[in-house]
């Protein structure tokens, strides 16, 4: 079956249709498997000109014993403060970090920042990320880097050390609105400058014309939001100077 591992038997046909001359679509069909699953097989077994059947068996077969093996994963770290169950903060992390992903956000910044967000200070330093993470120090540097120039973290010195650490705060959605607003209207100026260039009328410039509006639009009922929030930020600020 197409989902099921290579047989001993499926390799002496990849074997037989290679020597045939035959490409990697023409064998799959034969054997109900995808091009792509052939290719993956004979590119990790020596090439079109040195795959053998029994070799690449062989290879499979170590392959798999290497894995059985292997070390069993270390336990998540987790939050255990308050009473937390460690796996379930991981897994609300890690699913967390799932929707960021689905949303556009790249998967290692998606990480980083679920992360973060699920610490109650909200600070974590590169090291304390990289044993949560399991990844490298240069993945780490890399995706703060990014993070910070969407405005989605800030950095600052650990008292009294050289360390940095990485920080997000309750304002993280306030400010990634703000940019999305910024952004729109720089759309909004483009857009509007494009309609002039290629008229109104035309099929092109009406294209714009929509898009200016709607962003428009989406702008002006988010700045209502970003108002009522800060009304609320005030009231909520007020009630606990009483």
């Amino acid at each position: 079956m197409p989902g099921d591992r290579l047989t001993d038997e499926d390799r002496q046909h990849i074997a037989a249709g290679l020597a045939e001359g035959l490409g990697y679509t023409e064998i799959g069909r034969r054997l109900g498997r995808p091009a792509s699953t052939i290719m993956r097989e004979v590119t990790r077994n020596g090439g079109p000109d040195g795959y053998g059947a029994q070799r690449a068996q062989e290879a499979t077969n170590q392959r798999a014993r290497r894995r059985r093996q292997a070390k069993p994963p270390a336990p998540p770290v987790g939050d255990s403060s308050h009473g937390r169950d460690p796996q379930a903060v991981h897994d609300l992390t890690e699913s967390f970090a799932t929707l960021l992903e689905q949303q556009g956000m790249p998967r290692m910044a998606a990480r980083v920042l679920a992360c973060l967000y699920a610490t109650d200070s909200g600070t974590l330093t590169a090291a304390d990320l990289v044993q949560r993470l399991r990844v490298s120090p240069a993945s780490i540097s890399q995706t703060v880097a990014f993070l910070e120039q969407q405005g989605l973290l800030a950095r600052e010195r650990t008292p009294g050390g050289r360390r940095e650490r990485y920080v997000v705060d309750d304002e993280l959605w306030v400010r990634s609105t703000l940019a999305a607003l910024r952004m729109n209207d720089t759309l909004i100026t483009a857009s509007q400058h494009a309609v002039e260039i290629l008229g109104a009328a035309t099929p092109a410039g009406a294209r714009f014309g929509v898009a200016a509006e709607f962003l428009l639009l989406v702008n002006a009922s988010l700045g209502q939001v970003m108002e009522q929030w800060q009304r609320n930020q005030a009231d909520r600020n007020a009630g606990q100077q009483s």
